[in-house]
């Protein structure tokens, strides 16, 4: 092993010898690279090889490459690249085929192969790569458009490219992206012959010694792909995305007609169909574009475009009376509405529109859960108070089990101050499943604090931490024990600890919160921190080592505390903790002695 790895040290030395003699390195950079690749080789010749081990060295010469690059270009200097860069590459390259061989599965590893080549390799190596992978990896659709992408746009060949699509449908017939991907392909083609063609009239030179074929350059074969894709993958998405695709070629019309012509006749119940119908309405454009346009006139453009595409919508939900297609329409509109707009009147159409829209949903039950906030926020905001709080009410009869209704219905209630909100509290928590309820229990307390009587506050407190689902119950007494100081001082504060301590589930912060209010007395006394510390611990004292090392630091920065309490409190802390606890405590520990905590 020892002459293998002596024989590679000496193969550097002609480059190492460049390098220092060309200026790019100082004769000590010199010798501590040959220090540390002679380290790097060892470590690839080792029994047992891991694939750090790779990794850093690939990195290390990668490196290397940019710090050549830089000095380069800072002194000037552009030569004898075949003698210095070219012998690292190839090391780079050939590390790499070690590695991907030995971990075939490490797509990352492949990837960052071709990415090395990419950038440093040559047209020739990249293509070894491709090949190499892509006979391994035939599952991953991923490369095999990576390595046509490559091909039709690094090595212009697009034979290759669409070969390299053909074979990988064969393994994915059914995949989208390659599709989409292969049509897009076929669609640049064309559009470069039609520049290359274009290009060389302009040049006049006789078009007799260069092949153009005309079916080609219309796009048929584009065409061709566009209808074995729609037959093997159904769907008014794939369709669209096709034609999106389509749509940035301006000799690719008849593919877009052929396109909008299968999505009406192919996917007339599909709401996406539909709206994609709609929305084409805005693109129309009935102005004259060479002549200035009044600001009138362009706002009734806008609100004539807006018809149109309500008229479609309008016949849409006529056709397909369905939750999607409403959802849809429901958008559309929202998305009018917000847009900013200074005329008072377009404004108006498009309020009313969106309220007429959601009202009609609602009314037949097809609107959207999600789609209720915006439009309840938007009654509130115009002042229709009774009309958010009726709409609230009747959206928690359609989604009984869902909370955030319930949360979004209340808050509005609790907003427009509803004499509702404690019956509808009442009936939320009974219809939503307790394990998901934490969130109405949180609101109903901020609700209580801030309209109920202390009785009342103090009744709901009491039956919320008795709740049976631990996140409830302990929420509950974190806020019991906040509103409690907040409304009695220290003394209601202790009162409730004292009453709730023992009525577990706890949370540490129950015990953090009482601790905070402690020390933030005048008279802050040490026996009563110490009392809390103690309690905390009997319950949190075997998982938390912060907690242990809090207590220390009290007893040593209190003005009341006891240094010689410290040595006691390690130990019991060292009796208590386990595992990887005991040697976190104990580094932790350590630095606090040293003063670095």
């Amino acid at each position: 092993m020892a002459e293998v790895i002596q024989q590679r040290i000496e193969d550097r030395i002609p480059e190492l010898e460049q390098l220092e003699r060309v200026g790019l390195f100082t004769p000590t950079e010199v010798r501590a690279m040959l220090k540390k690749v002679s380290a790097l080789e060892y470590k690839l010749h080792r029994r047992i090889i891991g694939k750090d081990d790779f990794i850093t060295y690939i990195q290390y010469e990668i490196n290397v490459l940019d710090l050549i690059k830089k000095r380069r270009n800072r002194i000037r200097y552009h030569f004898k690249r075949e003698e210095i860069e070219y012998p690292i590459i190839q090391r780079i390259y050939d590390v790499f085929k070690r590695a991907t061989s030995k971990w075939k599965d490490d797509i990352q590893l492949w990837l960052s192969f071709v990415a090395f080549c990419k950038k440093w390799g040559t047209k020739k190596q990249l293509s070894k790569v491709f090949s190499s992978v892509l006979a391994i990896h035939p599952d991953k659709p991923a490369l095999w458009i990576t390595a046509a992408k490559w091909e039709m746009e690094d090595c212009s060949s697009s034979e290759s490219a669409r070969q390299l699509f053909l074979r990988a449908l064969r393994f994915h017939p059914d995949n989208k992206k390659l599709y989409q991907e292969y049509f897009r392909m076929e669609l640049m083609h064309a559009e470069k012959l039609c520049k290359e063609k274009s290009q060389l009239e302009q040049a006049k030179i006789n078009l007799d010694d260069y092949e153009f074929a005309e079916e080609i350059m219309k796009g048929e074969l584009a065409k061709i792909v566009y209808k074995e894709a729609i037959q093997k993958i159904s769907g008014a998405d794939f369709i669209l995305s096709l034609l999106s695709v389509a749509s940035l070629f301006d000799f690719a019309k008849d593919i877009q007609e052929q396109a909008l012509q299968d999505l009406q006749i192919l996917y007339t119940k599909d709401p996406l169909t539909w709206d994609f119908m709609a929305k084409r309405e805005l693109e129309v454009n009935l102005l004259p574009s060479t002549e200035s346009v009044s600001k009138q006139s362009k706002v009734t453009d806008i609100a004539q475009k807006e018809e149109r595409c309500s008229a479609v919508y309008e016949e849409a939900v006529m056709a397909v009376p369905t939750e999607a297609m409403w959802t849809c329409y429901v958008i559309f509109c929202l998305e009018r509405f917000k847009r900013k707009c200074n005329s008072t009147d377009l404004k108006q159409k498009r309020w009313d529109r969106m309220m007429s829209v959601c009202h009609r949903a609602h009314d037949l039950g097809l609107l959207q859960e999600s789609l209720y906030k915006p439009w309840l926020h938007s009654l509130q905001a115009f002042g229709q108070e009774d009309k958010a709080t009726e709409v609230a009410i009747a959206m928690t009869k359609r989604f009984s089990q869902s909370v955030e209704t319930w949360k979004m219905s209340l808050q509005i209630l609790m907003e427009s101050k509803s004499d509702k909100v404690h019956s509808l509290f009442q009936e939320a928590l009974a219809q939503v499943t307790p394990k998901e309820s934490l969130p109405l229990w949180i609101l109903k307390a901020e609700w209580t604090e801030a309209n109920q009587s202390s009785e009342e506050i103090e009744a709901f407190f009491a039956k919320g931490v008795l709740f049976l689902v631990p996140a409830v119950s302990i929420a509950l007494k974190e806020r019991y024990l906040d509103w409690s100081f907040k409304t009695g001082g220290i003394k209601k504060a202790r009162k409730t600890f004292a009453r709730l301590h023992e009525c577990r589930p706890l949370s540490l912060e129950f015990f953090r919160q009482m601790l905070q209010i402690e020390k933030e007395q005048e008279k802050c006394k040490m026996e009563n921190i110490r009392e809390c510390y103690e309690r905390a611990l009997r319950e949190f004292g075997a998982d938390e080592e912060e907690l242990w090392l809090d207590y220390i630091k009290e007893e040593l920065s209190h003005h009341q505390g006891n240094p010689e309490n410290c040595g006691k409190i390690y130990w019991r802390a060292m009796q208590t903790l386990q595992g990887e606890q005991v040697e976190s405590f104990v580094s932790k520990h350590t630095l606090l002695q040293t003063g670095h905590s």
